[in-house]
């Protein structure tokens, strides 16, 4: 059975309640509770259904500076108060910590705007496949080249988050989140191409109409049929906007707080340092109506705003909860949980625009493997992509590694392309980067 916003905020109330009754200075407690459907055709047929229901709760419970954290999956009375217990254990037995405890009270959400996160699709399994195989056959059709489908798949999920804590803060809200993909492979004689492409919302009218989506799927493998091997070089590289996030999120992970207080950064002690050229603007909106990482406030209950981390290419603010925020002598960002939303400006020019800017270069379209050092900043991936000349794409290119530093990658950032329609949380155009190193051959 799912339970309402209401009942999940009385068992964080009653949790609350217990952790006073045994002695707790202080406590806080986060429950989710979430079900959903996901179908998955592959050449026509079904291949998966499944239905999906997931609750938990985490409490922690402060004695004085002492901290300690229980979690379940059994929102029963016996159970709660069984989970209170642990975490009073534990607290009792552990050493102080002079930044453990709840977030400031002046900064808690009061009031928030409704988000307008919750739109549930009344969605039968039927629907679903006929749905996903709609997707499917766009695609095998697209082209005869298309010879090959990894399936479709459409997902949807509605959740709810309460959090409370013992300051007097209490709140929650429902989400939902739908999702439609396409994985297919082409062939032209000896060269097979595997690419795909989805799209996710809040609310399901507002998805791609399943034929474009397995049209794009296709469209984007047949373009990569006939990929050819780069000599090592030196050029300008272009990361087209469904790989370009992965920058971001590199940026975002070295300027967190507890990367930075653990000196574990290659952005270590950058605050009021020019990362970036004098227009780059980077920053987030947890506020944006049906936006996919869109919250009224975050983990700890802290009032979330829009907020700049990059101005005109200085770094302006760390991403902090209030653990990480104390340790460096600093105030909570309202960032517990993560960055929402965030976005990079562009500064102008569509991706065809920034082809003919980089005039030589690489269009990365794929990364792979991992290769992101976070505490020197370090950055070599396999990539996939388009060689460019003149301005325009020539041939497709594989098994190559593009290399370099994402100190420099940030510096040298030429252009942001203002193709920023893609889906997801992060808002973001293709980056033409000045320089970097392509070993291949």
């Amino acid at each position: 059975m799912s339970l309402t916003i209401e009942q999940l905020e009385e068992r964080v109330a009653d949790l609350l309640a217990e952790a006073k009754r045994l002695g707790a200075d202080a406590a806080e407690a986060a429950v989710s509770s979430s079900a959903g459907l996901s179908v998955t055709v592959r050449l026509g047929e079904v291949e998966t259904i499944e239905h999906h229901r997931d609750r938990g709760l985490g409490v922690t419970v402060y004695f004085g500076r002492r901290k300690g954290s229980a979690n379940t999956t059994d929102l029963s009375p016996a159970a709660l108060k069984e989970t209170v217990a642990r975490a009073c254990a534990i607290a009792r037995n552990t050493s102080e910590d002079p930044c453990a405890g709840l977030a400031d009270p002046e900064l808690l959400a009061r009031d928030w705007p409704d988000l307008d996160l919750h739109h549930p699709w009344e969605l039968e399994p039927a629907d679903a496949i006929a749905l996903a195989q709609e997707c499917e056959a766009a695609a095998l059709d697209f082209d005869p080249r298309i010879t090959n489908s990894e399936g479709a798949n459409l997902a949807t999920d509605e959740g709810s988050f309460v959090y409370g804590n013992s300051h007097g803060f209490l709140g929650g809200y429902p989400t939902t989140r739908h999702s439609l993909s396409c994985v297919v492979m082409g062939r032209e004689g000896d060269s097979m191409q595997r690419d795909w492409w989805y799209d996710t919302k809040r609310a399901a009218e507002e998805l791609a109409p399943p034929p474009q989506i397995g049209r794009r799927a296709a469209e984007r493998a047949v373009a990569r049929l006939g990929a050819r091997k780069l000599g090592t070089r030196e050029a300008p590289v272009i990361f087209r906007a469904d790989v370009a996030p992965g920058l971001l999120r590199s940026l975002i992970g070295a300027i967190r707080g507890h990367a930075q207080y653990r000196q574990s950064s290659f952005l270590l002690d950058t605050l009021g340092e020019q990362l970036f050229p004098e227009w780059v603007r980077i920053h987030e909106d947890p506020l944006i109506p049906r936006g996919l990482a869109s919250a009224p406030f975050d983990n700890e209950g802290v009032a979330t705003r829009p907020q700049d981390f990059i101005h005109q290419g200085v770094l302006k603010s760390y991403v902090l909860d209030s653990y990480s925020a104390c340790k460096l002598g600093l105030r909570t960002t309202g960032n517990a949980g993560g960055v929402r939303n965030l976005a990079i400006e562009s500064n102008g020019p569509s991706l065809d625009e920034l082809l003919r800017r980089m005039d030589r270069g690489l269009l990365v379209t794929e990364l792979m493997g991992q290769g992101v050092n976070p505490v020197t900043g370090d950055y070599s991936r396999g990539a996939a992509g388009f060689w460019v000349e003149k301005g325009v794409v020539q041939y497709p290119v594989e098994e190559i590694t593009i290399a370099g530093n994402l100190r420099d990658i940030y510096r040298d950032l030429v252009a942001v392309g203002s193709d920023d329609e893609i889906p997801g949380s992060v808002r973001t155009g293709s980056w033409l980067v000045a320089r970097m190193t392509i070993a291949g051959n």
